[in-house]
């Protein structure tokens, strides 16, 4: 839906990243944040480097996030945080990887050491009666996900765990 966030949800949100366990003390991570309600003409720049399917779903998120990582393990942990302080606070994450890293690049000034991972939308729920028919097929089609013994392994490399 396209109420606002408030500052003090985004600060909330931005903690529970902040406070992401990491190794070697350097918190990798780095948060590139536009709210909507502050500077519509720079959400949308944002907005416009994503790939069309995700415009679609997130055209009326209140928050656009790119998270970029100087070391990959530890910010996918910052990203989770994040994604569940939003739920704690009654708001939708939606992680997307399509979108146009160059551009993005460009349009938040990241420096190159660092790796762009993904955008995060952040929103309140919208009422499933105003989906379009794409995304309410999105929405509704069964999760799938791969079976235990092709992504963990017992003691050793392809030997699926039972």
């Amino acid at each position: 839906a396209s109420k606002p966030v408030s500052r003090k949800q985004v600060n909330s949100l931005l903690e529970a990243a902040r406070w992401a366990p990491y190794c070697y003390g350097d918190q990798p991570w780095r948060f590139v944040v536009w709210n909507k309600a502050a500077d519509q003409a720079r959400w949308q720049a944002a907005f416009e480097a994503l790939a069309p399917g995700n415009q679609d779903w997130v055209q009326d998120a209140p928050l656009l996030v790119l998270i970029a990582a100087d070391t990959l393990y530890d910010t996918g942990a910052a990203a989770v945080n994040l994604c569940l302080q939003a739920e704690a606070q009654g708001l939708m994450a939606h992680q997307m990887g399509g979108f146009d890293s160059d551009k993005i690049r460009v349009v938040a000034n990241v420096p190159e050491q660092y790796t762009l991972m993904a955008m995060i939308s952040v929103g309140y729920p919208a009422d499933p009666a105003t989906f379009s028919a794409e995304v309410a097929e999105r929405e509704n089609a069964p999760r799938k996900r791969r079976a235990l013994g092709e992504l963990f392994f017992d003691g050793a490399w392809a030997k699926p765990i039972a």
